[in-house]
């Protein structure tokens, strides 16, 4: 699960103050707000991307305010996706379990079977240039799951997609939490979206969270 109590975090000129929520372990849940509201730099915070101010970060419990983003156990999936350009769709899957030193069957296995939920084998021995919009949020939610994180966090992954694909990947992130009760916290400004996907909708609204009205 994540808790957030009383999190206040500077972005340039931007403070976010006294943000609080709790999102329970298994839920899908939107955090929406008009552009500038401070959505990301929230997220980025809840990720260990940016210093806090002051409050806290609880993840399944624990505190992870200070931690380092690697020790979070947070799979990431940012706005542009991230890819990286000189690693092939295969490296990119594996590429948390390396950094990681897990032996090499065991980042093949789950290669293989992020691969088969995410429909990406026949682009795993290509680089992403010339991916459509749909292959790239797939390999980038491949990364992001790839180490068997307990919370996801999405940026607008859909955003940028078609309406056919936006679908496509609705229904994956739906069976991806089915198959691995990941925790998912996902910014999106589509409301329909989130009332479709979701458990539960949070509004940003001058730097304090809301439910949704």
């Amino acid at each position: 699960m994540i808790r957030v109590e009383h999190l206040s975090v500077r972005a340039g000129d931007f403070v976010l103050r006294e943000a609080a929520f709790a999102v329970n372990r298994g839920e899908h849940a939107f955090l929406m707000g008009r552009t500038g509201s401070g959505k990301t730099t929230l997220l980025e915070a809840i990720c260990g991307l940016r210093p806090v101010i002051a409050g806290r970060v609880l993840l399944d419990g624990r505190e992870v305010t200070s931690s380092p983003p690697a020790q979070r156990g947070i799979g990431f999936v940012p706005q542009d996706a991230a890819l990286f350009t000189h690693l092939t769709i295969r490296e990119q899957l594996g590429f948390a379990l390396a950094i990681r030193r897990r032996p090499a069957d065991e980042i093949a296995a789950r290669i293989a079977e992020l691969a088969g939920w995410l429909s990406l084998q026949p682009l795993l021995d290509r680089r992403p240039f010339g991916l459509s919009g749909g292959e790239v949020q797939r390999v980038a939610l491949g990364r992001a799951l790839s180490f068997h994180p307990s919370v996801l966090c999405l940026d607008e992954p859909l955003s940028a997609l078609d309406e056919d694909a936006r679908a496509e990947m609705g229904e994956l992130l739906r069976r991806v939490r089915e198959l691995t009760g990941v925790t998912i916290l996902h910014i999106t400004h589509n409301r329909s979206e989130a009332e479709r996907l979701g458990d539960r909708i949070l509004i940003l609204k001058d730097g304090r969270i809301h439910p949704a009205g």
